[in-house]
Parts: structure tokens; C-alpha cells; sequence
């Protein structure tokens, strides 16, 4: 095989060619918000920063279970052995376990628990909204 038999137009045969631009057309530019329209909420002097989040009625239990502070006491630990920042001022601690206890004791650690129902919708709990049972001080040796 020959080098002339292959074509360079670097193309594929079944791919269709762009049509080109003749010189001294004009360009449509799209505009894409062009097609959505306003809030109807919103008057026409209102910022759309400026609404308050609504506080809805949760169905779930303000308290953090077992499970989720195990789940999230290890994803902490893992992430700040892997050097993440640190949310709190050490104090001689260099056990990650010890160091994720502490920012969950002062409620510092930036998750948000989802927490799905039987229906398929889901709740969110910020870690710092959760009620932590006290029961871990005994066993970190806390006051």
C-alpha cells in the first residue's frame, strides 16, 4: 500500500462535512438565556439573592444514629491522614481518629447526611444540626 491512497482531509467517510462560512456572512450568535424567562416570583426590583432558605418540616430524627457517626468519624479520619485541612486548633493530637472526634465534638466537619425514606424522597442534615450522644467521651477518655 502506497501512501497516496489514503485520503488526508482527516474525516471519516461517513461523517458529514460542516458546510462552510462564506466570507462576509453574518454569524448568528446564539443567545441561550434568551429563551428563559424571568422568575414570576421575583418583582422586577427584587434581588434573587435575597430570599431566606425555608425552613421545612423535617420527618426524620434530629439525632445522629450509630451508624452515620461511625461512617462519617472515618471518612474524616481518612481524609486528614491524607492531608486534608484541619477545622480545629490541635492540641498535641496526630491520631486522625482522635483529631475527626474533636472537629465532630466542636461541630466542624463539613458533611451533609442524606438520609433517604421508604417513599424515594431523601432529608438533609448538615453534621452541625445533628444532636451527638455523648457516649463517644468514654471512649476517646474526654472529660
Amino acid at each position: 500500500m502506497a501512501d497516496e491512497d489514503f485520503e488526508m482531509d482527516g474525516g471519516y467517510e461517513d461523517e458529514p462535512l460542516e458546510p462552510e462560512i462564506e466570507e462576509g456572512a453574518d454569524i448568528e450568535e446564539e443567545n441561550i438565556n434568551e429563551d428563559i424567562p424571568d422568575d414570576p416570583l421575583l418583582g422586577d426590583g427584587e434581588d434573587k439573592t435575597d430570599h431566606e432558605p425555608v425552613e421545612r418540616q423535617r420527618k426524620t430524627s434530629k439525632y445522629m444514629t450509630k451508624y452515620e457517626r461511625a461512617r462519617i468519624l472515618g471518612t474524616r479520619a481518612l481524609q486528614i491522614s491524607m492531608n486534608a485541612p484541619v477545622m480545629v486548633e490541635l492540641e498535641g493530637e496526630t491520631d486522625p481518629l482522635e483529631i475527626a472526634m474533636k472537629e465532630l465534638r466542636e461541630r466542624k466537619i463539613p458533611f451533609t447526611i442524606r438520609r433517604y425514606l421508604p417513599d424515594g424522597s431523601y432529608e438533609d442534615w448538615g453534621v452541625d444540626e445533628l444532636i451527638v450522644e455523648d457516649s463517644w467521651k468514654r471512649q476517646v477518655g474526654g472529660d
